[in-house]
């Protein structure tokens, strides 16, 4: 059986046309075929003519602007707005053609889920980029920044894709409140099988939210892993250490534990402490003043906070100072502490400074002595 109406009548021309083509709508009208196919060819050379002067009159407008994020959204309106204009040739193609009720209903609802399902992968592209160029708007928009956006992508994503599927459904004339209930009914399965995989869900949309540690932060865990985040996901944070061993810790442990953040704080800087002990009797200004200058002379402490020494009290073998310098990053700790320990070291020698060491009297009693 052909898909053709059998003796249909000749499309009539659309009320917005004008009436000096009306005529040669007409005309074209007995060949259903051919008028489709050049309604077609128009409509796609409109669409891609409109998105050369979107792109070229949208291009004038950002030019004053140093970003490639606003030409990129430029870019996905201007193939959006292209994507409409085709997909209203191809459907007012179809009615041309004459088709029957049925098939055509079909052809279009086809059309118009390739429509939705493309409108989808822009509009996430679209969200993405906007919330990059928001998170640069920080005068206006402080919610949202670069730790805070896996958190508004992965809503927007399930708004997006929400949508869409019931626009889908509604384009096929199929009821959501089924599929809803049913929904439902296996959200509640999959909440009791998958309840830990929810609680690092849950924990992660809160450390984003709350930013307790950020990337490229050093954070020391309750157990003693140190390390740099290297990545905040919504399962699971990823610690880089010093050995170059990533540790992933589940969201909700992170939730649930004691951090604590060296990066934290006013400023990234990370102060060191070096314990000194000299022998009794030797001069505290100068193991004072020595101790600054080895610090205020290391390239890598800063001269800001300046470094200070302070003394802890009498030990039992020796008097205890401590030095307090700062570096700009924790991951510089070991290499300068290193540094100036040996600096302290050969200094304290030079300078005829005993570092004392614990002495201990062993008396030895023989049997006879032990008896009286």
């Amino acid at each position: 059986m052909s898909t053709l109406a059998a003796g249909a009548p000749p499309a009539p021309a659309p009320h917005w046309l004008p009436e000096t083509l009306a005529g040669t709508w007409d005309f074209l009208a007995t060949y259903p075929p051919v008028l489709a196919l050049i309604v077609l060819v128009v409509g796609v050379s409109l669409a891609v003519i409109g998105r050369l002067l979107v792109l070229q009159w949208g291009g004038k407008l950002t030019s004053g602007v140093d970003s490639g994020l606003d030409t990129r959204l430029l870019r996905i309106v201007a193939n959006v707005a292209a994507l409409i204009v085709a997909y209203i040739s191809a459907v007012l193609a179809i009615q041309v053609v004459g088709f029957s009720e049925g098939v055509e209903r079909i052809l279009i609802n086809v059309l118009l889920s390739l429509l939705i399902i493309r409108l989808i992968k822009s509009a996430m592209r679209a969200s993405h980029i906007g919330l990059e160029i928001l998170s640069r708007i920080r005068d206006r928009f402080e919610i949202v920044e670069e730790r805070t956006i896996p958190l508004f992508e992965l809503v927007i994503t399930l708004l997006i894709i929400g949508a869409a599927a019931y626009a889908l459904l509604m384009v096929w004339d199929i009821n959501p409140t089924a599929w809803l209930a049913s929904a439902g009914v296996v959200g509640i399965a999959v909440g009791f099988a998958a309840r830990d995989t929810l609680a690092n869900l849950f924990a992660g949309f809160f450390i984003i939210a709350d930013a307790p540690y950020r990337l490229g932060d050093y954070i020391v865990l309750d157990g003693g892993e140190r390390g740099e985040v290297t990545k905040v996901g919504l399962r699971s944070t990823r610690l880089l250490t010093r050995d170059d061993v990533e540790i992933i810790v589940p969201n909700s442990e992170m939730a649930n534990s004691k951090i604590y953040n060296e990066s934290g704080g006013r400023w990234v800087k990370f102060r060191i402490r070096i314990k000194v002990g000299v022998a009794y009797g030797s001069d505290v200004d100068q193991v004072v003043g020595l101790l600054e200058t080895i610090a205020r002379d290391h390239d890598s402490v800063c001269a800001d906070p300046d470094p200070r020494v302070r003394m802890r009290g009498f030990g039992d073998s020796s008097l205890d100072f401590e030095l307090l310098c700062w570096v700009d990053h924790p991951v510089e700790r070991g290499r300068v502490s290193h540094e100036l320990y040996i600096k302290i070291y050969k200094a304290l020698n030079e300078c005829g400074i005993e570092i004392p060491f614990p002495q201990r009297d062993v008396w030895v009693r023989t049997g006879a002595e032990a008896s009286d």
